[in-house]
């Protein structure tokens, strides 16, 4: 069932959104929305983009072209490897607060034992 409805698609048709400029296009857009995340960090993250990827209002135009430029697909695959290379940054940006020994509450101090 799976065959007929790809042989039904234009099998000899050519897929212009894989073609040279289209990628081209794609990775500037793409580019152009994850440089706009960088520079609007600081802002509140308003939008929900694919794969939990959080983005401000600011940015929404960026990625409005960013959708339209690139296959649904590519965009799930560009927001997962954005997100994980941001919570790898996160991991080893804050490795220096991880190291050395852990530091628990003390509440209570060991009293020695009685000897009576």
């Amino acid at each position: 069932m799976a065959e007929e409805a790809l042989a039904t698609r234009n099998p000899d048709g050519v897929h212009t959104d894989v073609l040279s400029a289209s990628r081209q296009a794609c990775y500037k857009a793409r580019d152009a929305f994850y440089a706009c995340l960088e520079k609007e960090s600081d802002k509140k993250q308003t939008e929900i983009g694919s794969k939990g990827l959080l983005y401000p209002a600011q940015c929404k135009p960026a990625r409005d072209q960013f959708v339209n430029n690139c296959r649904a697909s590519w965009v799930k695959h560009f927001d997962a490897l954005h997100c994980k290379s941001r919570s790898l940054k996160r991991l080893l940006d804050d490795k220096e607060s991880r190291r050395g020994p852990l530091s628990l509450p003390q509440p209570y101090t060991f009293k020695p034992p009685s000897t009576s």
